[in-house]
């Protein structure tokens, strides 16, 4: 299976050892590198700034020998690509008419696909560059003749894959990427997905940083990947270092880095999601809405077309696939999530109370996960307010099926938060209406039917809304993205309906790293500790059917399948629109026994589970069916805060959906006859 067939492209930068004014050696090196990307089945490459003769040779740039010697390197490395995959890009000067520019030349299959000028030379600190090369703008053709081919010469020119859709390639050259507004800006908004900038860039303290934030800062503005290459060992160090930095970014996120001041050559490889890009292209109207602002530039650009030939097989993917993209994976973003998460809860809950005028809340807590941070949440809200905890009234009411340990926990949660806790049994009114509606239950028989279980979620959620009513307060909710997802509550009871909801745009894999977080934060007792761990640790149930004969309670994951790869699903469908069969060979890539970086240390047992193709596909398909036939749930879901940029599923937000379309299409999508 190669990562090509599901919107991949392989992109390298590679950082050769430098031969210092040996354009000879220089390409030989550079030769090297790009045929290890071809064994790496990688689709571009680049080179840094004048590589084939070296950044630092300054006035040697001007001599003959020196500039003949180039233009026989590169000779030879466009020779040598005549078999190979990667589209390259090397640095060199070249001579123009009567001038030298400092250029980025586009090499693809033994041709030269065209030359891309530098724009802006600096000339300031330690840089000269204005001594020896003339600007991009001072070119009078836009075609050149280079190793005897005429081709496209200019700043203009995006290079486009008729093999790979969505690859499309612009190069600049170092201080371009630098200035206010870089020539690949305007070539994003022309439709370059892929942006090239080859770099000397000598290091100084606190350079790394800086560069890291100007590569993934603006490959988000241009909703574009950004490879960025930078010389390395064998420059001169006369009056300078170099690091060799090279980077690759997404959208904002760093897919790969080089190893700092490495004397030994380096490719660093990353796979761009080119699906990714065009999805978020086409949801940011404001993108396009500055194309249209500059049309008549966007639409200048020359296209230059080439094939990659891409292969069948490529090895795994290159790039990390988080098995929990709603939980941040390095523990400093983890916590920084964790915090601004319950502020946005507790923020949005005080806002309701305060424009409602109401200082009290009802709230169901069964001693499981979404009330338990419902109840968490509404506790640090009345504190923040200086309302007295006495004012959440909280309730656990038991049903048929509770257990004796989750109803334990709810009261030690309620006693040591302060809250004013009640137990409600609601037995003896789901009886009655279990006998007016003349189930079998009501006259002894063990059916435990939906209608046997909705009794129960129906007659709490009539307490709480008439107890609301009977103490002047709102009910606030307690279900949470995942179930809502799934279709996994009852229409109209607590889970699905309330006066406003906290936890409506949390999915459950957040909720549980909520709490993990809060009990190693919170400046809470022992008892409530102890309690929010057990429940960390206790099996999802709904609790509306009693134990077996073994005494194995009622579980949610049995039934609809782990959440945690649920959530994954969600994520990738909701946030990407991707196709099922690529959201399949994601899990498969974060699911399996591939080395997880981060999160191999954080992982939890449960969390190091592995699941093999046949059981993603099998969860899938449930997913997606369930997702498509419980729209009707979502279109009527209360008030809530929307928390990540994963998304909501509010219809009056994130997402907008008929209630009545079917999952026909994703099916044969992931399951094609």
């Amino acid at each position: 299976m190669s990562v090509y067939s599901h919107g991949f492209a392989r992109l390298a930068a590679a950082v050769p050892q430098v031969a210092l004014a040996d354009p000879r050696q220089n390409a030989s090196r550079t030769i090297e590198l790009i045929r290890r990307a071809h064994r790496e089945s990688v689709a571009v490459v680049a080179f840094p700034e004048l590589g084939l003769c070296g950044y630092s040779v300054d006035d040697l740039v001007q001599q003959d020998a020196l500039l003949d010697e180039v233009d026989a390197a590169l000779a030879a490395v466009v020779a040598a690509t005549v078999d190979l995959m990667p589209v390259v890009a090397v640095g060199a000067p070249l001579r123009v008419d009567d001038a030298l520019y400092n250029c980025a030349v586009l090499i693809h299959g033994g041709r030269i696909l065209g030359v891309t000028p530098k724009s802006y030379l600096p000339n300031y600190r330690e840089f000269y560059e204005q001594r020896f090369f003339a600007a991009a703008r001072d070119a009078v053709r836009d075609t050149v003749v280079v190793g005897g081919q005429r081709v496209p010469f200019g700043t203009d020119l995006i290079f486009e894959a008729d093999d790979v859709p969505g690859l499309r390639v612009h190069a600049e050259v170092c201080e371009d990427g630098w200035v206010a507004i870089p020539p690949s800006t305007w070539a994003s908004l022309a439709g370059a997905t892929v942006l090239l900038n080859l770099s000397g860039s000598p290091v100084t303290v606190g350079k790394q940083a800086y560069r890291r934030s100007l590569v993934t800062g603006h490959s988000a503005r241009c909703i574009a990947a950004q490879l960025y290459v930078s010389a390395g060992f064998g420059e001169s160090t006369t009056d300078l270092a170099w690091d060799g930095d090279a980077l690759i970014a997404e959208n904002g996120t760093l897919l790969a880095r080089s190893a700092g001041f490495s004397m030994e050559p380096q490719l660093i490889v990353g796979d761009v999601d080119l699906d990714r890009l065009r999805q978020e292209r086409a949801r940011m109207i404001s993108l396009r809405d500055q194309v249209g602002d500059f049309a008549d530039r966007a639409r200048s650009f020359r296209r230059v077309s080439f094939t990659v030939g891409i292969p069948e097989t490529t090895d795994g993917l290159r790039r990390a696939v988080p098995r929990f993209p709603f939980v941040p994976t390095g523990a400093a973003d983890r916590d920084e999530r964790c915090r601004e998460v319950l502020d946005i809860q507790v923020q949005g809950l005080v806002a309701r109370l305060r424009s409602t005028g109401i200082d009290k809340i009802v709230i169901g807590v069964s001693g499981g996960l979404d009330s338990t941070l419902a109840l968490l949440v509404a506790v640090q809200a009345f504190d923040a307010m200086g309302l007295p905890r006495t004012n959440i009234h909280a309730y656990t009411m038991p049903g048929f099926a509770t257990g004796g340990a989750t109803l334990a926990r709810s009261h030690v949660l309620m006693d040591s938060l302060g809250v004013t806790g009640n137990e409600l049994d609601i037995r003896p009114s789901c009886m009655q209406m279990l006998a007016d509606l003349k189930h079998p239950f009501a006259d002894g028989e063990p059916v435990y039917d939906v209608t046997f279980e909705n009794v129960q979620a129906g007659e709490r959620t009539s307490h709480l809304f008439r107890l609301a009513n009977h103490l002047g307060g709102i009910v606030l909710g307690t279900g949470d993205l995942s179930e809502l997802a799934l279709g996994w509550c009852t229409y109209g009871v607590g889970d699905q309906m309330s006066h406003y909801n906290v936890n409506g745009s949390v999915p459950k894999t957040l909720i549980q790293h909520l709490i993990r977080w809060k009990i190693t934060t919170a400046r809470y007792g022992p008892d409530t500790i102890a309690t929010l761990q057990e429940i960390l640790d206790d099996v999802i149930s709904p609790e509306l059917v009693p134990a077996d004969a073994d005494g194995n309670i009622q579980s949610t994951e049995d039934h609809v399948g782990p959440y945690e790869l649920h959530d994954f699903f969600l994520y990738h469908l909701t946030r990407f629109g991707y196709r099922p069969s690529k959201i399949a060979y994601l899990a498969q890539q974060a699911w399996s026994d591939r080395d997880h970086g981060a999160w191999s240390e954080m992982m939890t047992d449960d969390e190091r589970n592995e699941y093999d193709a046949a059981t993603i596909d099998k969860w899938l398909t449930v997913f997606l069916k369930r997702f498509m036939s419980n729209q009707f749930k979502r279109t009527a879901m209360p008030n809530g805060p929307k928390i990540g940029s994963g998304g909501s599923l509010s219809p009056r937000g994130d997402w907008r959906s008929p209630s009545d379309a079917p999952s026909s299409a994703w099916l044969r999508e992931l399951h094609p006859e």
